[in-house]
């Protein structure tokens, strides 16, 4: 058993304190990646737990008493199982930040049949052709806004001590304090479905749930020369935006980048995956307030796509018949490249 006292200085650590946990993620950016320091969405999401903190809770997951101080562990962890996950679902129900309607259809990325036509199109097409953007032209642009940027990941070792599969739901919601019917559920259910799919002919994928498992798995496809792109800002979102100029930053179809999608999860959870033949843009729109800078993927190799793609839905035509592009909302969805000599 813990220590009374020893657990008292441990649950008294302010919350968010630790510029250990910040230096230590820097480290390990350093010695895996060729750039000099991360970008800063992924340092705000890396674990703000200290390693003294990280300690003391798998203490306390392995004397199963972590459940009795869960409330502090969520605090210091910045993770989502506070009262937001015991919540049910009502008809008005606020109790999560919300996500956007085109952000709720985009993450069932991979289960097409779940995402209706009807929620897809409201405030702009989560997918379109190429032909569409183009300088001068109008389109409209939908949420742009990370839909789970209020969490953190938790440290490697102490994420993989947690329950993280479809036959341990009911031990992870358990963990987390998450009723059957809410919210939380029904993400967790999406999240574990994307995760433990079988991927289409051609893609590599995984999920990270740890910030260093993200850069393992950037490094392991890449190598450790890469660039990481995203969307500036959020401005634009739910507007009909002038096109201004559009730079393809990244063509190389024989080395495709990875892609990372933010996953709804009690803790942060990246979808990451490498598909052939993807070009990468950067958009200029100029929205009422500002411009922004949008990234844009295009997947120029459908052959291998579900026929009930909500793209083929919206767009009309079929695998391999046409290319299909998508906006990148900031940090919610990033992109991983090759740096290019």
């Amino acid at each position: 058993m813990v220590h009374p006292i020893v657990l008292l200085g441990l649950l008294m650590v302010p919350y968010f304190s630790g510029s250990q946990a910040e230096n230590a993620f820097s480290q390990y950016w350093e010695e895996h990646i060729g750039l000099p320091h991360p970008p800063h969405w992924l340092t705000t999401k890396a674990s703000p737990l200290s390693s003294h903190q990280t300690t003391m809770f798998m203490k306390l997951m392995e004397e199963n008493e972590l459940n009795s101080h869960l409330h502090s562990f969520c605090k210091q962890a910045n993770v989502a199982c506070s009262k937001n996950a015991f919540v049910k679902k009502t008809r008005n129900d606020t109790t999560l930040p919300p996500i956007a309607q085109w952000n709720d259809a985009k993450m069932k990325y991979d289960l097409p049949n779940k995402a209706s036509i009807s929620v897809a199109s409201q405030g702009g097409l989560p997918y379109f052709r190429e032909s569409m953007v183009k300088e001068g032209g109008f389109m409209h642009v939908p949420d742009l806004r990370d839909p789970m940027s209020y969490k953190s990941f938790l440290p490697r070792y102490l994420a993989s001590k947690i329950p993280f599969s479809l036959a341990q739901i009911k031990e992870l919601k358990k963990f987390f304090g998450v009723v059957d019917g809410s919210n939380m559920d029904d993400y967790i259910q999406d999240t574990l479905e994307i995760c433990e799919k079988r991927p289409i002919l051609g893609e590599q994928c995984t999920c990270v749930t740890s910030a260093e498992d993200l850069i393992d798995f950037v490094v392991e496809k890449l190598g450790h020369n890469v660039c990481v792109w995203s969307t500036e800002s959020v401005e634009g979102s739910y507007e009909n935006v002038r096109i201004g100029a559009v730079k393809l930053i990244y063509g190389n179809l024989s080395k495709p980048p990875a892609l990372c999608h933010s996953q709804p999860f009690p803790f942060q959870v990246y979808y990451c995956h490498v598909l052939p033949k993807v070009k990468i843009y950067v958009v200029e729109i100029h929205a009422r307030k500002n411009v922004n800078h949008v990234i844009m993927a295009c997947h120029y190799d459908t052959s291998t796509w579900n026929p009930n793609h909500l793209a083929f839905k919206l767009l009309g035509f079929g695998p391999g018949l046409i290319e299909v592009c998508h906006w990148i909302n900031e940090n919610g969805l990033v992109v991983w490249t090759k740096a290019q000599r």
